[in-house]
């Protein structure tokens, strides 16, 4: 998750950050012997899904077909054991460092953000590739650690991306704090994070809130959140932006985060999004 602290299977079918990090990240706890599961290196490819005869595109496929879609899911199971490699200062943008990545938060009930994150994301990506999508990931398991943010940032880069979306949950106390927001790069650093990803960023917003899903009441203005922090979305060279789901600290996001139908809503929301603004 990403706001307010401004302060990110094995190979699947288809975050203080991530493309930042999430308020109330979980504190690393001390690391057990390193394995090679959870190496950086076992976590910084990206996975591409397969394609299948079912989505190959066709003479008579819509327009999105072919089309590349990068989802970022936040943070990783990996990374609370491994303190020293996350919190390893990268280049964040504008001239400016941050940490590799975050542990992300959780519900009250432990459930963490990092779990959310990744099923949200598979969910996702099986959506718009039975669409005839292509669909990048930047992490391929939720037991690794990173990627780091300048890497998650890279992968959307050299995959040429249409578009990158990240995939966060917030973890605010503020009281009654509720609601989704979507982050763009703001001020932009290149043509892609001006017009495209305002417009992928207010796509995301509008189908998000039409689907049943209430804007934050907490961060940002009307469900948008102009952010100049976030390295991810700095270091994009793609229409890039992160959707903030909900805040797992309050009990009915967190209900509804912590169940398979509550997590299919928001994929189908954000699929549906992500289908609209390549078709646009």
């Amino acid at each position: 998750m990403v706001a307010v602290r401004r302060a990110t299977a094995p190979l699947l079918l288809a975050g203080a950050l991530l493309l930042t990090g999430c308020s109330g990240d979980v504190p690393a706890a001390p690391a057990p012997p390193p394995s090679p599961s959870s190496s950086f290196s076992s976590s910084s490819a990206p996975v591409t899904t397969p394609t299948s005869a079912s989505s190959s595109p066709s003479p008579s496929a819509p327009p999105v077909a072919a089309k590349v879609v990068v989802l970022d899911p936040g943070h990783n199971g990996g990374n609370a054991a491994h303190p020293a490699e996350i919190n390893r200062l990268v280049p964040s943008g504008r001239g400016q460092t941050k940490p590799c990545n975050t542990t992300g938060t959780a519900t009250n009930a432990g459930y963490p953000e990092h779990a959310f994150t990744f099923d949200v994301a598979r969910r996702i990506g099986e959506a718009l590739a039975a669409k005839g999508i292509r669909v990048v990931y930047t992490r391929q398991n939720d037991t690794g650690v990173g990627p780091c943010v300048d890497r998650r940032a890279a992968i959307g880069n050299e995959a040429n991306a249409d578009a990158v979306v990240s995939i966060h949950a917030d973890g605010s106390t503020a009281a009654g704090a509720n609601g989704f927001h979507v982050a763009y790069s703001s001020p932009p650093l290149n043509a892609a994070q001006g017009a495209p990803s305002l417009r992928l960023a207010q796509t995301l917003r509008d189908t998000m809130r039409s689907g049943g899903f209430s804007v934050s009441n907490y961060i940002g203005g009307g469900g948008l959140s102009a952010r100049s922090d976030l390295g991810g979305l700095n270091l994009s060279t793609r229409p890039a932006a992160l959707v903030e789901c909900g805040n797992m600290r309050n009990p009915a996001e967190a209900a509804r985060m912590t169940s398979a139908e509550g997590r299919q809503s928001y994929a189908s929301a954000i699929a549906a999004a992500i289908e609209a603004y390549l078709a646009g």
